[in-house]
């Protein structure tokens, strides 16, 4: 068994590498991103053999973005992200009530119900999203885990093609790079590392949402606002962290295990689709209130994952500073006021349903 599970993660490494490779030959944005994870979901999906890769590759692989991410905050940053509270509340909260539009039209058109629509609409939180489902009543957790995985690789997918393309790519030369060189003393790593996987810990122990992200984002942050110059991730690094997380993201998905395949995969596509319009429209608003960069006022709300967002404003020299700032936002937002308000809200229109009936 053992060497079963070893042999299908090998295959499942190779068929990464070959798919990161090939899109690279390509020309095709993110390509250790979105190359691994194409060829992991076709691998998954047309294979025999069960596809493994390792939840503690993917955990180490977040932990080295959530470093890097970390050494674009600065004491300038900080106070920048002070100051825009209002706003990201303002955004945030604009594209939650997006999403709540568009699932009741989409439940409507559909006749799926609106509480497993609404919830698999939500952007952000993946795996908080799930657990809430999961324990929630009357709600079709198939649906919601489809819906929820298919925005995150619609939008892995799509915004880097977005981002190079015309509406962005004049831009993006002009962006703030937050990116760190490739310097720095290698020493510091010594104090770095172990603060970083004692932050991570922590973050496991309270529970906080992605902790392999948020713990060395922290770590990283306030040791760099002691002034502490600690080397930058090499460039190899951060693209192997991609690859692995192309193969968690790409293994997500399981459509073999769908029923209503097609209609699902159409709605969830849509309502992807609709999602980033709306994202995009918004950060237009955005761009023209506080004067940032296209890209990184895109990246800012689009509503993926706060890592692969990172990996983005990092590819167009967006500032990551403000990306990881309004992702990470949501992301809180998303986790402690959203739940318990679909609680509320479910348990209104049962008590509706009930009193019509």
């Amino acid at each position: 068994m053992k060497n079963n599970k070893t042999k299908n993660f090998i295959l499942t490494l190779c068929f990464a590498v070959l798919g990161a490779l090939l899109f690279s030959i390509l020309g095709i944005p993110v390509p250790w991103l979105l190359g691994s994870l194409a060829a992991t979901l076709l691998f998954s999906s047309f294979s025999i053999s069960a596809p493994v890769f390792p939840s503690k590759l993917r955990d180490i692989s977040i932990m080295i973005v959530g470093y890097s991410m970390g050494l674009s905050f600065t004491r300038e940053s900080m106070i920048q992200m002070g100051s825009s509270l209002p706003y990201m509340l303002t955004f945030t909260l604009l594209l939650i009530v997006f999403c709540a539009l568009t699932a009741k039209i989409i439940s409507k058109m559909t006749g799926i119900d609106y509480p497993s629509i609404l919830v698999g609409s939500i952007p952000g939180g993946l795996s908080q999203i799930l657990v809430f489902a999961e324990e929630a009543k009357g709600i079709n957790l198939t649906v919601v885990t489809f819906l929820q995985v298919t925005r995150v690789i619609m939008i892995v997918i799509t915004v880097p093609f977005l981002l190079f393309g015309p509406l962005f790519h004049q831009s993006a030369a002009m962006s703030y790079s937050a990116a760190v060189s490739e310097t720095g003393n290698y020493l510091l790593l010594l104090i770095y590392v172990p603060a970083a996987i004692l932050f991570t810990l922590i973050g496991k122990r309270i529970k906080s949402p992605t902790p392999y992200l948020l713990g060395p984002l922290a770590a990283t942050a306030l040791l760099g606002l002691t002034g502490l110059d600690a080397a930058s991730i090499p460039t190899i690094v951060l693209d192997l962290a991609q690859l692995c997380i192309g193969c968690y993201v790409g293994l997500l998905l399981k459509p073999k295990q769908l029923k209503n395949k097609r209609r699902i995969f159409i709605l969830a596509i849509v309502s992807s689709l609709v999602l980033i319009g709306g994202s995009i429209l918004m950060s237009l608003g955005l761009s023209h209130i506080l004067h940032f960069s296209p890209p990184t006022s895109f990246l800012s709300l689009a509503p993926g994952g706060m890592d692969q967002m990172a990996i983005m404003a990092h590819e167009v020299n967006a500032d990551l500073s403000v990306v990881t700032s309004y992702q990470l936002f949501r992301l809180f937002f998303i986790y402690f006021i959203v739940p318990p308000f679909l609680k509320w809200l479910f348990g209104r229109l049962s008590h509706e349903r009930a009193e019509n009936c």
